[in-house]
C-alpha cells in the first residue's frame, strides 16, 4: 500500500520527538566516565605466607563505538522521514478552483501553505473595512469619487430677547415685565454629507469572495498532501560516511 504525504507529515513530529530524545540520552550517557570506565586487578603477595586478596574487576557499561551505532540507526528514520516529506513537498502540487474556475494551476504545498496564513490576515482585514452608516442614503458621487448624500436645508436661528408684560404700569407700581428668548430663524444651512467608506454590500462580497479563496486553498492543500510519496533514503548514506 502506497503511502499519503499526509501520512509521513502525520508520523514525522513523534519521530523527531523519538531521536531527539536518543539523541539526549546518547549525549548524557557519554557524559558519565564511571560507565566508560573498567578495569581488572589481581593481588599477590610477596611472599606465601602474606595474605591472599580476592581479584577486583569492573565491566564497562557503555561503549562509544555501540553509542555511535545506536544513535545513527535512532537518527537515520528521522533523516529518511523528513528527506520523503521534503522530497514530496517538491513534487506535490495542485489546482486552486474557485466556483469550478482555476484560479491558480499546480500550487506546490509550501505555497498553499503560505496562502492560507495570508488569507487569515486578509479575512481580518476585510472584515474591520469602514462601511457606509445605513442610517442615511449614500449615492456615488464622480466629482470626488467619493459617496455622498442627499442636500438636507436646515433652518439656522438665533435667539432674540423679547419682553412679555405680566403687570401693566399703575400709578403705585410699575410695570412687570419678564424677558424671554425666541428663536428667530435668520438662514439656512444646505448640508451634503461625503464619505469614503465602503456600502455593506460591498465588504460582504469581498468577505465572500475571502472565504471561497481561502476554502479552495484548503481543498487544493488536502488534495496535494494526499499524493503519493517514495521513500527517500538518506540516514545510511549520511551516518555511514560521519560514523563510519
Amino acid at each position: 500500500m502506497a503511502t499519503k504525504l499526509n501520512q509521513i507529515i502525520a508520523v514525522e513530529k513523534g519521530v523527531k520527538s523519538r531521536a531527539h530524545q536518543d539523541l539526549t540520552a546518547a549525549h548524557h550517557g557519554l557524559q558519565k566516565p564511571a560507565l566508560l570506565a573498567g578495569i581488572s586487578r589481581t593481588y599477590q603477595p610477596k611472599d606465601e605466607e602474606g595474605e591472599q586478596l580476592p581479584p577486583e574487576s569492573t565491566l564497562v557499561q557503555v561503549k562509544a563505538e555501540d553509542v555511535l551505532r545506536d544513535t545513527a540507526r535512532a537518527l537515520t528514520r528521522l533523516f529518511d522521514v523528513t528527506a520523503t516529506k521534503d522530497w514530496a513537498n517538491c513534487e506535490a502540487r495542485a489546482d486552486i478552483t474557485v466556483d469550478g474556475r482555476v484560479l491558480v494551476e499546480r500550487v506546490p504545498v509550501a505555497y498553499l501553505l503560505f496562502l492560507e496564513k495570508q488569507l487569515t490576515d486578509i479575512n481580518t482585514f476585510v472584515r474591520k473595512l469602514p462601511v457606509l452608516d445605513a442610517a442615511e442614503s449614500w449615492t456615488q458621487d464622480p466629482s470626488t469619487d467619493a459617496w455622498k448624500t442627499e442636500v438636507v436645508r436646515t433652518v439656522r436661528t438665533k435667539k432674540v430677547p423679547r419682553n412679555h408684560v405680566k403687570a401693566e404700569a399703575t400709578d403705585k407700581h410699575p410695570a412687570q415685565v419678564e424677558v424671554y428668548y425666541e428663536d428667530v430663524p435668520v438662514g439656512y444651512w444646505t448640508t451634503v454629507k461625503f464619505s469614503g467608506a465602503l456600502p455593506a454590500r460591498r465588504v460582504n462580497e469581498l468577505l465572500e469572495r475571502v472565504e471561497k479563496l481561502q476554502q479552495a486553498v484548503k481543498f487544493a492543500r488536502e488534495e496535494a498532501n494526499s499524493a503519493e510519496v517514495t521513500d527517500q533514503r538518506v540516514g545510511d548514506a549520511v551516518f555511514g560516511y560521519l560514523f563510519g
